[in-house]
Order: structure tokens, then sequence, then C-alpha cells
């Protein structure tokens, strides 16, 4: 489940896996075993079973006797870290109140005028140029300037945590950038306990839930490890299903925008997380003739449970009943912010540029490898020429007054400006790198 074929073709794989039952043997890594969940109810059975199926990774036998490395990639995804997504009981409950908490002070009006000014800078920087690539330029940076906002987080630490979940999740050199998150997010930590603000990171130390800067690192890690790469992939999935799919492009140029019906369909076929939720058994259990063996990882496919064909209905727009937020106690908690950012940076995007095309045939779009993600490489697209926003237009005018300039960017919780990040032969390194040279015309 690790290589390019796999990421090509998940489903042929899950079709192939179905021959066991609903439940399969697998390699999420060389030398990492474990069993996938391919059924439904199966993964259902699982998810809503805490008393049988445990999140502790502690339990993870292969780790704690040395067959799976420390440095295995898929051990950064799967080590126990006190937060609320590897915990049971009543110290799951503490942590899952300090996020729930937290997220339900984040008001839905602001995050969506956070979204349309961020997606609103973002396009204004592609729309002079007729063709881009949606998710280096769009999907991927898109969520990173609206959660520097919601946590307080300024742009040169925001840079290095995505660039610290992006390798988490791919599973390259996932040691060293589990190392970047974590010495980060402790930067960060450390500048909210000197300066807190109306942000998430700040909400959370103060909560009643007394968290410890080793539990706000990892409660950070849950929450920001959701909002990047997972988000990301739902913008850019969504896109490409808009873009290429004829029951929903089909009807882009008549006004009416299917994006709430393609993120259905989306959540439903190709879930930004395809393969995670792992449970580990608490003791040997007979499930459907299969042995799962205590301590053995068992990991639920979000994708192959959605697209069981023991499932009958087939209508998925407006259908919710889909796994792609998970199920049972540990169901993803930010699971309607997730769907606000991702249907209004689509809508915006849309309104913005609706002659937007595809630049290649859908067929020849890569995926990254990965067991976990299901995750395009990039979205080359193309489209007629457009205008800057009219806010960006005036901005522009002025600055060019005050001496050719280019407008500052968008304001941060904390107001700060950092310098964009750069790589080893000088050029900005990463997406929001990227974005601050162009903003300084360099």
């Amino acid at each position: 489940m690790y290589g390019p074929e796999f990421a090509a073709d998940p489903a042929a794989t899950y079709g192939k896996l179905r021959a066991h039952g609903n439940t399969a043997p697998v390699e999420l890594a060389p030398g990492v075993r474990a069993t996938l969940v391919t059924g439904y109810e199966a993964a259902l059975h699982v998810l809503r079973s805490p008393e049988t199926f445990s999140k502790d990774p502690r339990r993870w036998r292969d780790l704690a006797e040395g067959i799976v490395a420390p440095d295995s990639p898929v051990v950064p995804m799967m080590m126990y870290r006190p937060n609320a997504l590897f915990t049971d009981g009543e110290e799951h409950r503490r942590l899952r109140g300090a996020i729930t908490d937290s997220l339900a002070r984040v008001e839905p009006n602001t995050l969506r005028g956070y979204v349309e000014r961020s997606a609103d800078t973002l396009i204004d920087l592609i729309a002079p140029r007729g063709e881009a690539d949606l998710l280096g330029e769009y999907a991927q940076v898109l969520p990173l300037l609206v959660f520097n906002r919601l946590f307080g987080c300024p742009p040169d630490l925001g840079e290095r945590l995505v660039e610290g979940m992006s390798g988490i999740f791919d599973g390259v050199d996932a040691e060293k950038a589990n190392e970047l998150l974590v010495v980060t997010l402790l930067d960060l930590i450390a500048l909210k306990r000197a300066r807190p603000g109306q942000d998430m990171t700040s909400w959370l130390m103060a909560h009643p839930a007394a968290l410890t800067d080793e539990e706000m690192i990892h409660e950070l890690v849950v929450l920001m490890g959701a909002g990047t790469e997972p988000q990301q992939n739902l913008i850019s999935n969504g896109l490409r299903l808009l873009l290429s799919d004829d029951r929903f492009a089909g009807s882009l140029g008549g006004g009416s925008l299917p994006v709430e019906d393609a993120l259905d369909e989306v959540l439903w076929t190709d879930p930004p997380m395809a393969n995670y939720a792992v449970h580990y058994p608490i003791r040997d259990v007979m499930y459907e003739g299969t042995v799962l063996r205590a301590g053995d990882p068992v990991v639920i496919s979000l994708a192959a449970a959605n697209t069981d064909p023991a499932l009958t209905n087939d209508q998925r727009a407006g259908n919710r009943a889909h796994l792609a937020w998970s199920a049972g106690p540990h169901n993803c908690p930010a699971q309607s912010p997730a769907r606000l950012i991702a249907a209004v940076a689509v809508e915006k995007l849309l309104d913005r540029l609706p002659d937007v095309e595809l630049a290649v045939p859908v067929g020849e779009l890569e995926w990254r490898p990965g067991p976990f993600h299901r995750a395009l490489a990039s979205l080359p697209v193309r489209f007629p020429v457009a205008p800057v926003s009219g806010e960006a237009a005036a901005a522009s005018a002025v600055a060019g007054r005050e001496g050719g300039r280019r407008p500052a960017l968008p304001a941060f919780a904390d107001g700060g400006h950092a310098e964009a990040p750069v790589a080893a032969d000088g050029r900005p390194r990463g997406a929001w790198g990227r974005l601050r040279a162009w903003w300084r015309g360099e």
C-alpha cells in the first residue's frame, strides 16, 4: 500500500483485497504488517467498539518488540502522542473536550471571511497568467493562510509546520519531518504563552483541561494535521472532480455550481484520508472467521468501506453516511469547519475563473504515494486571463503611486510578516515562500 501502483489505482487493490472478505492482511510500509478493514459494516463495528478496539498505539506489539523499526516511514503517523486521537476512555474525553470547546469558539462567518480573503489573495496571483497548478498554488497554500489566522501562527512557523506535516504524510524522511514539527510547535507554544490572543492555540492553553506543553504540542499536531494535508486534498480532489466529471462539469457554465454535491462524491469515493483510524485489539478477537491478534494494527480503509459493493444506495449527493470523517467516539470533531473551508475555496475559484479547465487529461494526473492519504501530486489548469479582484487592484494602484511596491499581505493574528523561507540555493522554499517572493516582485 505504499508504492506508486497503489497510489495510481487504489480501487484495484481494494478489489483484490475483498477476495479475503471484509478484512485482509496488508503491508503499510516494508515490514509493517496490518489488517485492512474494507467492509462498511466491519468498519463501523471496529470504530464503534472501544471496549474491544483501542486507539492507543502503545499496544502496538511489533513496534514494542522491535519488529517495526522506530524510523519506519509510517511510525510518525501511527506512534503514540498524548492527544485526543491516540487515547481512550477518560483521558480521551478530557483531551477531546479541549479541542471541541476551542473549535466551538470559531465563528463560522469569521472563518468564511478568512477563507474568502485568502482565496482572493491566491487567485489574484494566478488570474493574470492564464495557467496554474491549483494544488501547489491554491489548495496547498489556502489552508496555510487560514490556519495561520486560526492558530495565531506567524507565517514562518506556518511554512515549517506544513513542511513537517507533508513529510509525515508522504513518509519521506518522516522521522526528520516529525522532529521539525515538534520543534516548530514548541516555538509556537512559547510565542502564545508570551502573547496569547483570540486564536485556537491560546484557547487550548486556557482550557480547564489544563494541558501540559507536551499535550499542547500533540493536540496541535492532530488539529493542524487535519487542517493542512487532508484539507488541501479535499479542495484539490473536489476541483479535479468538478473539472473532469460530466455529471458536474456540464452544469458549471450554466451558473449552477454543484460544489456541495461534488464534495459529497469526493468524501465517498476519494476521501482525503483514504486509510487510517488505526485501532489495536485489546485481546485476540475472532471476526468473520479471522483472528485479529491483540496489539496488531487494524487500519480502517475509509475509501474501501465507502465503496463497499454491499452498500445498495448509490445516491451520494446529500448523503452524509460516508466514513470520511470516521465514526464512533473518535469521529472528526472539525468536520463542519473543514467542509466550510473546502466549499468556500472551491466556490470562490469557480466564481472568479469560471472557464477554468484541466491542462492535461484527467487520466494523466499523478497521485502521491503513501498508504494513508489520497493526494494529487499536482493539478495543472488553464483559463482565460482574468482580472484581479477590485480590492486587490485598488491596493496595487495605491502601491504603484507610492513607489511601485506590491500591497501588503493579509494581516495575521499576531501581525507578523516573516521573511520568505529559502532553500539552500537561495530560492523561495515552499508555497508560502513562493507567494511572498511574488508579492515582493522577486
